[in-house]
């Protein structure tokens, strides 16, 4: 397997950074990964799930989205609708540099993410997520309520994710409610692979018992008994790569 960085003009007139995992030989197919929220491409989830599918022959594009990682841009403009755009520019670079993606694969708000983009691209086959929400407003439940009552009194504010400290905008919590996910999926038509633990303490496994009662067929439910929502061991990462490899292989063109 070989691994490079990939960049590309975003459409809100920054660069963004990506790394494309390759897997010895030809690839079976390509895929993109978004990453969970504020957690960047280079995550331990991002990062191993990638290789692992690798691994198994589909070739990957993990990238930072706008204001996170290597990409420009600032976290503070950022909006759900933004990390949208970012990934249907993705696949349009992907598709100029010869590598079509076919594959679609989120984790968590990168789930969500990837559950809204997937009607925007042509030549998606398969969409899988990793502890997606239910609802993109659900990522409010990490705010503290005073950061919350500072964003709409001030217009933005400080907030600590995963201990690590993002100043926020009215503008991002405004545009988490402009999202009907719940309409997206039912009119997805894209076959649908959803992974969860029963164990996710951070968005919790009925989420993704909403999100395939409202998905068409075919759609599939695999569990991540005892993994946490991040992906922490190495083992999960993995299983969650072979089930999907497994799985997306039936719609795989050759």
């Amino acid at each position: 397997m070989s691994a490079q960085a990939f960049e590309f003009d975003g459409p809100h007139g920054y660069r963004l950074a990506g790394r494309l995992e390759s897997p010895d030989g030809r690839p079976r197919g390509w895929a993109i990964l978004a990453h969970c929220f504020t957690c960047g491409k280079d995550s331990l989830a991002a990062s191993r799930v990638a290789r692992a599918l690798a691994a198994h022959g589909i070739g990957v594009l993990r990238l930072d989205f706008a204001g996170l990682g290597n990409s420009g841009g600032s976290f503070t403009d950022t909006t759900f609708a933004a990390d949208v755009d970012d990934l249907v520019a993705a696949g349009n670079a992907m598709t100029r540099d010869g590598k079509p993606p076919s594959i679609l694969v989120g984790h968590s708000l990168g789930g969500a993410a990837v559950l809204m983009a997937a009607g925007q691209m042509s030549g998606i086959r398969a969409v899988a997520t990793l502890g997606a929400p239910f609802d993109t407003r659900h990522v409010l439940h990490q705010f503290a309520p005073l950061s919350l009552q500072t964003i709409e009194t001030h217009g933005e504010a400080e907030v600590l994710l995963a201990g690590r400290p993002f100043v926020l905008r009215k503008s991002f919590v405004d545009d988490l409610a402009c999202h009907n996910l719940e309409s997206r999926i039912a009119g997805l038509r894209i076959p649908l692979l959803v992974l969860h633990s029963p164990l996710d303490s951070t968005v919790g496994i009925e989420n993704a018992a909403r999100i395939f009662a409202v998905a068409k067929h075919p759609k599939s439910f695999i569990s991540m008994d005892n993994a946490d929502h991040l992906l922490t061991r190495r083992a999960d990462a993995d299983y969650a790569a072979a089930m999907i490899a497994t799985w997306a292989s039936r719609y795989l063109i050759s």
